[in-house]
């Protein structure tokens, strides 16, 4: 017979005299509703025992702990500990100021990303170092101190970009795609997805996050949340570039483009929008456009960033009032403006995974596995593609043909 202890499993005699029953603190069943984002009700048609197993009227079984285990994101062994675990990113979680809200945690999605993507970085800097590649002279290069212009310029240099750059695309999307390869180009591994892995069933919260940033000076990694707007991705982008250039790893949010009260996310939005808007190039734009009717769209199609990068720049460099912005801002809040949305998981899939997976890393890991120095079985952990999907995508990018 089972012991006694609180998180044993006991046995009872009732429908299922051969089930056994486990005994779950009720701070850790709402603790797991709570972090997963689920209230009772939504799991009810799932779990219809759940409101009794709150008040402690009766007790799940494994089959049924599992299920709770799946349903909110909550690692099975965590529903077996007295109390909830103190749950802390590895990296610094910056909110802009306003958006900060006490004891926050983080979501089981944004861990489970991040976890994701140190496990992607870990290997590839040692398949790196194996290769014999040098650190990466850019990272860690610059101070929150310098000019926002030097570093701007810094980071062009290193990408191989003009000032112009942007400008002479046609549209966010090529621009964006530009900008993406050119950032792998250089070294640094970029993930863009909105779910956790593949699982369209699990999308990532804009609210709570546009992007993250993991430096190395081997494989720095940056993170953009795909559910966001393309022209929004673009200043998570550059805001995320000048974050490796400072050597600082970083989840933000950037709500209303508005950095968290750190040096370095200050500086970082400064180079950002030098980066993608040129203070001289805006200035001297701006006398032609201003007085069209919507000057800040026009900005945003011709540097391919939003309207509400556009305006938060002319306001930066005095060229509007404070009244003017917060009126646009009322009306950017209230419409939809950016027609730039990307539904994440949709088109083709293979050619998804370029973002979700990163080309570079990609190319990476499936040259690893041709050569017998990494296992097929966690080849597929690192990319969440199994048997023939992985073979699939390995084909769809030229590395057909496993030995």
């Amino acid at each position: 017979m089972p012991g006694d202890g609180e998180n044993k499993a006991v046995w009872k005699d009732d429908s299922h005299p051969a089930r056994p029953q486990i005994s779950i603190s009720e701070p850790i069943l709402r603790w797991a509703l709570t972090r997963s984002g689920h209230g009772v009700e939504d799991l009810q048609h799932t779990l219809p025992k759940l409101s009794k197993w709150l008040k402690g009227e009766v007790r799940p079984t494994l089959p049924e702990v599992e299920t709770l285990s799946k349903v909110t994101s909550t690692p099975l062994g965590f529903f077996f500990l007295p109390e909830p675990p103190n749950e802390q990113l590895s990296i610094p979680h910056f909110r802009s100021l306003g958006n900060q809200q006490p004891d926050q945690q983080p979501s089981p999605n944004l861990i489970e990303t991040i976890q994701l993507m140190e496990r992607r970085q870990d290997w590839m800097r040692e398949y790196l170092r194996e290769q014999g590649s040098k650190p990466l002279s850019f990272v860690r290069s610059t101070h929150p101190k310098d000019k926002p212009e030097s570093v701007a310029n810094e980071i062009r240099r290193t990408l191989g970009l003009t000032d112009t750059w942007a400008a002479e695309l046609p549209n966010w999307t090529k621009a964006l795609q530009m900008l993406r390869t050119k950032i792998e180009e250089a070294g640094i591994l970029v993930v863009v997805n909105g779910v956790v892995g593949n699982n369209t069933h699990r999308k990532l919260d804009v609210t709570e996050f546009r992007g993250f940033v993991l430096v190395d000076e081997y494989a720095p990694l940056v993170f953009v949340n795909n559910a966001d707007g393309k022209a929004a991705q673009m200043f998570t982008l550059a805001h995320e570039l000048a974050h490796i250039w400072f050597g600082k790893s970083a989840v933000f949010d950037l709500k209303e483009l508005r950095p968290a009260n750190d040096t370095i996310e200050t500086a970082s939005n400064r180079v950002a929008a030098e980066f993608l808007v040129p203070a001289k190039q805006l200035q001297e734009y701006w006398h032609s456009i201003k007085r069209q009717p919507e000057p800040f769209l026009v900005i945003a199609q011709h540097f391919k960033v939003s309207e509400l990068v556009a305006a938060y720049r002319t306001l930066n460099l005095g060229l509007i009032k404070n009244d003017e912005f917060n009126t646009f801002y009322y009306n950017y809040e209230h419409e939809i403006r950016d027609n730039s949305k990307n539904a994440d998981g949709g088109g083709d899939f293979y050619a998804n995974q370029n973002m979700r997976v990163g080309h570079r890393f990609a190319m990476a890991v499936i040259r690893a596995t041709r050569e017998g120095r990494l296992l097929y079985r966690d080849a597929y952990n690192l990319t969440g593609l199994y048997g023939i999907t992985f073979e699939k995508y390995a084909k769809s990018l030229g590395m057909g043909g496993s030995k």
